[in-house]
């Protein structure tokens, strides 16, 4: 049997580089891998669908799938996830607490990147800070300009403003034409060398401890795509395809867990990986719906209470049918 020439989009991660170098195969999968950054590939993919399986911001996704628009199908591989505490900067020179951001004016690049959705739910959920409490002004971080990749249908409580012509949110936020500041890559040099900028949280990582023992909710900022046109001519598709990503993540894993020799330019790995573990357990990083279940449904619910989402979606609604149970031995 020949097997599907396929283009193959995703990120540089330790969890995917045994695709891309061929220790673990895609059943029935000739691949084409293009390695991009995250910018690009969820551009491309849903502004001209370029790729035939992509890695997917998970937001831009559930807009698109939530409308029935969504030309891909997702599987549950979440091959980016992060606490989103990390992402959020303010002016410290009059926010000293997230409370303090209510009537306030907070930059991102795009309304719907899945970061901010994420951030939204922690002022929200943690703080009583909701998304109608502030005026959210759209720029670029790094250059003016920047578009919602997805036209957006938001609530009229709901006030979203662009950046003036020419101008950034990492400027304005060095300026203090704005008080806050979320997106998925932190401001520009320039801003965060001004004194008066910091993250809200003054010790993020012990936060978003916190928060997962509370919760049991690792924010997830990624899936993976498959087009559905294929989906539905090669019903294996789907399961090949979460099965060669998970076979990946183990083999990372497993190189990660050795540390004869540190497999990532970074001190205190080993101590890193063991205190993961403590507050997380052994399957720290799941793929699969089941163990991540809490987070999808904390997601789904923000997402449409932030006006993302054309309807309420169930966790049983988000990814291909055949990727819900998996065989065992």
């Amino acid at each position: 049997m020949n097997k599907l020439r396929l283009s193959v989009a995703m990120g540089d991660y330790d969890r995917t580089r045994p695709l891309f170098d061929g220790r673990v195969q895609i059943d029935g999968v000739d691949p084409v891998y293009m390695l991009l950054n995250p910018e690009e590939m969820f551009f491309r993919a849903m502004r001209s669908q370029d790729f035939d399986i992509t890695e997917l911001s998970f937001s831009s996704y559930l807009v698109k799938h939530s409308r029935g628009e969504c030309p891909y199908i997702a599987v549950p591989v979440f091959v980016s996830r992060a606490f989103r505490h990390t992402s959020i900067y303010v002016r410290k020179d009059r926010i000293q607490r997230p409370e303090d951001l209510k009537g306030k004016r907070i930059g991102l690049p795009e309304y719907q990147l899945t970061a901010n959705v994420w951030a939204r739910a922690i002022l929200e959920d943690d703080h009583g800070v909701h998304p109608c409490d502030v005026t959210w002004v759209r720029g670029g971080i790094d250059t003016p300009s920047r578009p919602e990749k997805i036209a957006l249908q938001l609530p009229p409580d709901i006030r979203v403003e662009s950046a003036p012509e020419g101008q950034t949110i990492s400027a304005l936020l060095d300026r203090g034409e704005i008080d806050g500041f979320i997106g998925p890559r932190p401001p520009n040099a320039v801003a965060l060398r001004n004194p008066n900028i910091g993250w809200l949280f003054d010790d993020p990582t012990a936060t978003a401890k916190a928060y997962y023992q509370r919760t049991g909710v690792f924010p997830i900022m990624h899936v993976v795509g498959i087009r559905k046109t294929l989906a539905e001519q090669h019903p294996w598709l789907p399961m090949a395809v979460f099965k060669a990503f998970s076979q990946a993540k183990s083999a990372a894993l497993e190189l990660l867990g050795d540390t004869s020799a540190t497999k990532v330019t970074l001190p205190f790995v080993e101590e890193q990986l063991k205190a993961a573990k403590s507050v997380m357990g052994e399957d720290y990083w799941p793929y699969g719906v089941a163990a991540s279940r809490r987070t999808l449904e904390t997601f789904v619910r923000h997402h449409h209470s932030q006006g993302l989402s054309a309807r309420q979606m169930e966790v049983a609604d988000l990814f291909h049918p055949s990727t819900y149970e998996t065989y065992s031995i």
